[in-house]
């Protein structure tokens, strides 16, 4: 995390059935994950179930939402400066980068999920997360936070 933006990155290995959707330019979109969509989930650590959800798009569409608990109370996220996303392929491995403006994202501490929806030639889809834990992924479940983004202290 910079001053201005959060930068994360995705790598995919073994890539080369990838479906990657076409280029519409930046905007907001709904269902996003219904084809190759990144995820990034932050929990704030204040002691309420509220999160907020943002989907990244190789085309450079994206969504953002707040949720008060466990899949209750979605609304959109305000959003006033859009998230950068790009996307590199080579033969067998695909690079998604997004920089998400770090003033519009909530403050650490925090609990992160990073997530993806990846679809590949055939429509098979995989859903993919640092962790799962129910038997069908859920990537809304807060036991899949379990990545942190810390506040640094001044020198």
């Amino acid at each position: 995390m910079t001053d201005a933006w959060m930068r994360v990155r995705w790598r995919i290995d073994g890539s080369e059935k990838l479906v990657i959707p076409a280029f519409a330019g930046k905007g907001r979109q709904d269902d996003l994950w219904q084809t190759t969509c990144f995820e990034l989930f932050i929990m704030p650590r204040d002691g309420t179930p509220g999160y907020s959800e943002f989907n990244l798009s190789p085309s450079e569409r994206w969504a953002a939402y707040d949720f008060d608990d466990y899949r209750e109370g979605m609304r959109q996220r305000d959003f006033a400066r859009e998230p950068d996303c790009s996307i590199r392929s080579g033969q067998s491995i695909t690079i998604f980068d997004a920089a998400l403006p770090r003033v519009q994202l909530p403050g650490p501490p925090c609990s992160i999920g990073l997530a993806a929806v990846l679809e590949e030639e055939g429509g098979v889809k995989s859903y993919w997360a640092l962790s799962h834990h129910k038997e069908k992924p859920d990537f809304h479940d807060p036991a899949c936070f379990n990545a942190c983004l810390a506040r640094t202290r001044a020198a």
